[in-house]
């Protein structure tokens, strides 16, 4: 887990007093720490998300011209086949 420091930010009131209802008093840091985690880490999935749209040109992969379910069928179609041949 690495280093632990204090930090001291605000909380809405309800926010606080429900964590203090439900979370035993020797947990809510790590409570805490966990819910910001896996927020800053959904936050760094929707930019990457983000930046990456767009980035699949049309006229850079006309092999998905026809859908992509049907290019992911031919691609498992051709590995079975692949897989039956001997070597």
């Amino acid at each position: 887990m690495g280093e632990i420091r204090q930090a001291n930010f605000t909380l809405p009131a309800d926010l606080l007093e429900e964590l203090k209802r439900t979370v035993p008093r020797g947990e809510q840091s790590r409570v805490v720490g966990e819910a910001l985690r896996n927020e800053l880490k959904r936050i760094r999935f929707r930019k990457a998300l983000d930046r990456s749209f767009g980035s699949w040109k049309k006229e850079g992969h006309p092999e998905l011209a026809r859908g992509t379910r049907r290019f992911v069928r031919s691609m498992r179609k051709s590995d079975r086949l692949r897989r039956r041949l001997p070597r």
